[in-house]
């Protein structure tokens, strides 16, 4: 695939990313532009239900074989280890204490389903392939992690109680449930369901994408600036820096499997992305005692923009460089 600095430059000006950067920038001119809180609920359900059913109708026509089974371990795999990795980031670059850190460290283990979707689109932007069944690796990515970061907190003498309600809450997360829910749909009704349903799906997607990053960089930038005393320099630069290892362990895997460039490049931001919806809500239960001014700052507010100006152009680079 043909390299350029043009190709890389058009990421950043794709129109959802632009709209992304209007929200940080009316969030930090201190605009009163908001989306009204029911509004951007509807508009996340809908980026779930469209993403997942079009993952499962190409499971649906490319069938089921080695190379998926293999792509679902290799994520179960990133997320259990990509939060020690970041807790040991952690240690050396901050003066977090332990109980924070695995608390941070949970969020770099598992995925943020809206950095995965712009991914996607601007893979379909650009006519570029990828294997559907990644929408699957991303739903089995959100949880391994916050056991990982309940596993770190219980070694550092937290106590931490993983009992029947956690679980329940974890596995019932409602972005989980839509999005294996909606793949299994795809899966099952295949290219006629997906010719049913693609003017509602297809069609409006983008348009729906643009409004709903306006309104994360509304949150992403809001987000900054109520808790910037909180973000200390190591804490920023981590933010910054875990993202592209996180990228590399993806680009590993992705090469031991055999996906093609735009499946290494959605696996790269899988793995380089952080939760700010499942991991933030478990650790509210699990981890009552730190700090969600700080895990959710770096997740939402420094590693969500990171990814969607910088990162994502760095691993489309690298994937590409790699890939077949």
């Amino acid at each position: 695939m043909e390299l350029s600095i043009a190709s890389l430059a058009g990421n950043l000006l794709a129109p959802t990313i632009l709209f992304f950067v209007l929200g940080l920038v009316a969030a930090f001119a201190r605009s009163d532009l908001s989306i009204p809180e029911g509004a951007a609920k509807v508009m996340s359900i809908y980026l779930l239900l469209a993403i997942g059913f079009k993952g499962g109708a190409a499971v649906s026509k490319g069938g089921i074989d080695g190379q998926l089974v293999a792509s679902l371990g290799a994520g179960i795999v990133l997320s259990f280890v990509l939060p020690f990795v970041a807790f040991g980031l952690l240690r050396v670059m901050t003066r977090l204490d332990g109980l924070n850190a695995a608390a941070v460290a949970g969020h770099y283990g598992s995925i943020s389903i809206v950095t995965f979707v712009t991914a996607v689109s601007l893979l379909e932007a650009r006519g570029i392939s990828s294997e559907g069944y990644l929408v699957a690796v991303a739903a089995v990515m959100e949880v391994p992690a916050i056991m990982s970061a309940l596993w770190i907190a219980a070694r550092k003498g937290e106590g931490i109680a993983v009992d029947r309600s956690l679980i329940r809450h974890i596995l019932g997360n409602g972005s989980i449930v839509l999005l294996v829910g909606s793949f299994v749909i795809g899966a099952a009704t295949g290219e006629s369901g997906l010719n049913d349903l693609r003017p509602f799906i297809v069609v409006p997607f983008t348009g729906v994408l643009a409004l709903f990053l306006l309104d994360m960089g509304l949150s992403a930038g809001r987000s900054i600036l109520e808790h910037r005393k909180d973000i200390s320099g190591g804490l920023l630069l981590f933010g910054c820096v875990m993202p592209v290892i996180g990228s590399l362990f993806g680009l590993a895997a992705a090469a031991l499997v055999g996906l093609s460039t735009g499946g290494a490049f959605l696996l790269m931001v899988l793995s380089a992305s952080a939760s700010y919806i499942a991991v933030p809500a478990a650790m509210r239960l699990a981890l009552p005692k730190a700090k969600s001014g700080i895990y959710l700052t770096l997740a939402l507010g420094v590693t969500f923009p990171f990814n969607l100006t910088l990162g994502m152009p760095l691993y489309f680079m690298l994937a590409s460089l790699v890939g077949p």
